[in-house]
């Protein structure tokens, strides 16, 4: 794929894409983790400039990386790695087991079910359910929960083979999938085509409202070709004969919807939910033009104090480390230039990355014991997002050598985890 072949219409309109709302430079795919091997040879990058439609509004990158070389057999990254984002799915399982009604003759599919990490509640209610995931690792795991998982990237035409072969389903879930794709149309009709005609649809997706007002670049990739506002996703929606019909705000991946779709031809009233959240996203100026411009300001302010606080840092003598190996971490690492001279590693929780290196910047990736074994002054924290979950895991032994947990994401912030431990704010 060259440069000149890139589409740059929008996925809803098929305007074309003019108007700049980031632009972060070029950087290589954020889970193309490099082993040994690998990171004795050269990476390619690719541009992270997201685009906004000037007719409908939505904020997208352009196809710069295919889905398919993305989401590949070999994909590093597992839900259930989270117990935060495991107790997450669980009660909106048993949320949603009570307001459908949801019976052990019931069907429930989850596209993009990765690990099984939601579809396993469902199985334990006793409720029939069906995985759909592209990546083949991520499914194997789920079928060693005994979740039954379809591995192939979800369209009309492969949702309408999985209906016919398993039956259309009351409930279809689709959380954080849905700025994933990049033929929006196709995939929105293969939801359609999964869905029984008075079932509900329920997506999970950041909120481009959130992602402005807390500075929340680093979740720009190339995984996220679209960055909504609920006007956009019921646009976007509109492609497959769907209709918003609810929304719920919620706190996860540092402030997302819920929106609830049905049919358009068998949907129920919206609720006041949905005109309320419409109303306040025009009063902040996200359904025009000019509200959805001027956020690279707010981005270089972040890189800026970044940087200043890891040389300050370096010139003290004090030691940063980091915490967790996210895509979010490498968009901000690779924009603000950080190596292994401003943040010698960092570590996770999951253990294929283990031994590795991060895209990009090279940082080499320890399982967690390594900060216990560094006692570094300062953790530099990547997934802001699990804030409260990572605070608690480290301050027992963060505290003990007097180190501090950092965090970029909205504004620096220091925070001494000692205080955590006596019943101060995290926050």
């Amino acid at each position: 794929m060259t440069y000149e072949s890139w589409d740059e219409h929008c996925r809803v309109c098929g305007a074309p894409l003019t108007t700049t709302f980031v632009d972060l430079g070029s950087a290589p795919p954020c889970e193309a983790i490099l082993d040994a091997e690998a990171v004795t040879k050269g990476e390619t990058a690719y541009p992270l400039h997201v685009r906004v439609c000037d007719a409908c509004l939505l904020v997208q990158l352009p196809e710069v990386l295919p889905a398919d070389e993305i989401f590949t057999d070999d994909y590093p990254y597992f839900s259930s790695f989270s117990t935060s984002w495991i107790e997450h799915a669980r009660r909106y399982v048993e949320m949603m087991r009570e307001r459908l009604n949801l019976t052990r003759d019931s069907f429930v599919v989850e596209v993009a079910s990765n690990d099984g990490y939601l579809l396993q509640h469902v199985k334990d209610a006793g409720t029939r359910c069906l995985g759909v995931e592209p990546t083949a690792n991520t499914a194997q795991a789920a079928r060693e929960k005994g979740i039954e998982t379809e591995v192939c990237f979800l369209g009309r035409e492969t949702g309408r083979d999985i209906a016919a072969r398993h039956g259309k389903a009351d409930l279809v879930v689709a959380n954080n999938v849905y700025a994933h794709v990049p033929d929006l149309d196709d995939f929105t009709g293969g939801l359609a085509e999964l869905l029984a005609d008075t079932g509900t649809l329920t997506i999970e997706v950041p909120h481009l409202a959130k992602l402005i007002d807390l500075r929340q670049y680093d979740t720009i990739y190339h995984e996220h070709y679209q960055y909504y506002t609920l006007q956009t996703i019921g646009r976007a929606l509109a492609l497959g004969g769907l209709a918003v019909v609810d929304v719920e705000e919620l706190p996860t991946h540092g402030g997302s919807l819920r929106v609830y779709a049905q049919h358009a031809d068998h949907a129920a009233e919206p609720t006041s939910a949905v005109g309320e959240l419409l109303e306040r996203e025009e009063s902040a100026g996200l359904h025009n033009l000019e509200g959805l411009t001027g956020f690279e300001a707010s981005v270089h302010a972040v890189k800026r104090d970044l940087l200043r606080f890891l040389l300050d840092a370096q010139e003290q003598g004090k030691t940063v480390v980091g915490y967790g190996a996210p895509g979010k971490g490498n968009t901000m690492l690779n924009h603000c230039g950080i190596s292994r001279d401003l943040l010698s590693f960092t570590v996770d929780m999951n253990p294929h990355k283990h031994g590795k290196f991060l895209p990009g910047s090279r940082i080499p990736v320890h399982a967690p014991s390594a900060i216990d074994e560094a006692k570094p002054d300062y953790v530099l924290v990547l997934p802001w997002n699990l804030r409260d979950e990572i605070t608690r895991q480290l301050a027992p032994s963060v505290s003990s050598w007097g180190g501090k947990l950092v965090f970029a994401v909205p504004a620096l912030e220091i925070v001494d985890p000692a205080e955590t431990l006596t019943g101060g704010e995290t926050r």
